[in-house]
């Protein structure tokens, strides 16, 4: 999208998604699935358990299941998954994080209500099993996919390296694990000093509050974030409303989305004159955007 704007980007994909490893588990919640609620945090979550369910046999049991459940989702990207399913969510976060979960739940009464839950790859959610408890529902959680490194350390050193340089002018992430991978080859390979440093002069674009959140734990700040709508799409005019913005006034912005690391050429930019950026993941504009 940001290449149909005109920029130039850099990609270096952080992170790959897998189906959990050892079906038993999946197998059987599957198979145990008859839930009162089902809580789904993800999208991916929700494909992933579909495609378990094929691949078991377990098919017309889990759709059959999932239309008597009452389904209930975080954010916009569940909610689109179950569309493709030819479904709908019957209740939405207030707002996409765990807080905005809980807050609306706790208008409704869950005692005695089993409530099946589909969590993702490093967070167990405690938080959220623990109000459940709380509240007299039983949870009945399921992990269905894993994280894997999709880009050799090397080439994340590489984007590393040209944020450090100042050839980046806005990293855009838009997961979570692709921060943590960001800083855990930036800690490996001694570069998390100077990388925490150059963040700090680079503008960051978050997908959401819950990634938001991720970078602002390692005390940075996201100046770019959708005004609603948290995903590619709405981070995208974001995006652009500020670079347009900051070369309307100064003429030097630069920027990396999904990826990290931008580096700067001339070109057009929504028709005004601009520098290029690199974008690390996917985005090509009269800049250069790198995404994580």
């Amino acid at each position: 999208m940001l290449e149909e704007q005109g920029a130039a980007t850099l990609r270096c994909p952080m992170v790959a998604i897998k189906d959990e490893p050892d079906p038993a588990p999946i197998r059987d919640w599957l198979m145990r699935f008859a839930c009162d609620d089902l809580v789904f945090f993800t999208g991916e979550g929700v494909r992933r358990l579909h495609g378990f369910a094929q691949r078991l046999g377990l098919e017309s049991a889990f759709l059959d299941a999932l239309r008597a459940a009452r389904k209930i989702t975080r954010g916009p990207k569940p909610e689109r998954a179950l569309r493709e399913l030819g479904l709908k969510s019957d209740l939405r976060a207030e707002e996409p994080t765990t807080d905005g979960l809980i807050a609306t739940l706790s208008a409704l009464d869950l005692r005695g209500r089993r409530v099946g839950v589909q969590l993702y790859p490093g967070n167990p959610n405690a938080k959220f099993i623990d109000f459940l408890r709380q509240a007299g529902a039983e949870p009945d959680p399921v992990l269905p996919y894993v994280y894997a490194s999709a880009a050799d350390d090397e080439r994340v050193v590489e984007l590393i390296e040209r944020v450090v340089r100042g050839e980046v002018d806005v990293v855009a992430f838009t997961s979570s694990p692709q921060v943590r991978r960001l800083f855990d080859v930036a800690k490996t390979t001694g570069h998390e000093e100077s990388l925490q440093t150059a963040l700090r002069t680079t503008a960051i674009a978050a997908v959401g509050p819950v990634v938001a959140g991720e970078l602002e734990k390692r005390g940075l700040r996201v100046s770019i974030t959708p005004d609603h709508g948290y995903f590619m799409k709405p981070l995208v005019s974001a995006i652009a409303a500020e670079l347009s913005n900051n070369d309307n006034t100064a003429q030097r912005a630069r920027s990396g989305v999904g990826s990290a690391g931008v580096k700067t050429v001339h070109g057009k930019w929504n028709g005004c004159e601009k520098r290029s950026r690199s974008l690390g993941s996917s985005a090509r504009c009269s800049r250069r955007i790198s995404r994580p």
